[in-house]
């Protein structure tokens, strides 16, 4: 039973995710900085309006990101994996009226 509570807290973690922009590090040393849309049971996520940094975006020297839009990332190439902090998307509300 303590296996099934925590199946059921990753799966919330999981869906509290989706939709948010995350940071990848990977094995090679990029940084792939996307929004969350989902994994699979090998771990490998797939990130939309994906960018690829070669040094970490927190680093003195300041580049361009390559835009990848939609990638896969192996789970196995996954260092660690994290909410950006410097999350710029803007909620999507369904409420919102168009004028």
């Amino acid at each position: 039973q303590q296996k099934t509570e925590e199946t059921v807290t990753g799966k919330q973690k999981l869906q509290r995710w989706l939709n948010k922009r995350m940071k990848i590090c990977m094995t090679d040393g990029r940084t792939l900085i996307g929004i969350f849309l989902c994994t699979d049971r090998d771990k490998n996520v797939i990130l939309g309006s994906c960018e690829e940094y070669l040094k970490p975006p927190e680093s003195e020297e300041k580049e361009e990101p390559r835009i990848l839009g939609l990638a896969m990332i192996p789970g196995h190439h996954i260092v660690n994996i994290s909410i950006d902090e410097h999350d710029k998307t803007v909620p999507y509300n369904l409420d919102m009226e168009v004028s």
